[in-house]
């Protein structure tokens, strides 16, 4: 299966990460099949630079998403235009692990407004 994730470069204490096409089985550090991006969290406000033409091709082409890669494309808006031109198409994983966290805040903060 292929992935979209984050490929971790810096130096220690200064993390910079590139989005990266990659086998799911490949390592962290590994090898990759193409960069698409950049992410630079330390940056205020972050950095987030991707390839917009290359990251629609590889969702296309069935490429999966992880959580926070797919959190960093609905930021720039790449997830908006896959989803318009392809609506049944959903990514189960990521998708169902970004909404059980924005559930899980809402419930805590009605909990805490409640109290």
């Amino acid at each position: 299966m292929v992935k979209i994730r984050l490929r971790r470069t810096g130096a220690r204490h200064k993390p910079m990460y590139r989005i990266v096409v990659t086998d799911s089985k490949a390592p962290r550090e590994g090898a990759f099949i193409e960069i698409i991006g950049n992410y630079n969290p330390l940056n205020d406000p972050e950095t987030i630079n991707i390839n917009e033409d290359k990251a629609l091709a590889w969702l296309e082409k069935g490429a999966q998403p992880t959580e926070t890669t797919y959190r960093l494309l609905a930021k720039t808006g790449v997830m908006a235009k896959f989803n318009a031109a392809h609506p049944t198409r959903k990514f189960k994983q990521a998708v169902q692990k970004t909404t059980q966290k924005v559930k899980k805040k809402s419930k805590s903060a009605t909990e805490v407004k409640a109290s």
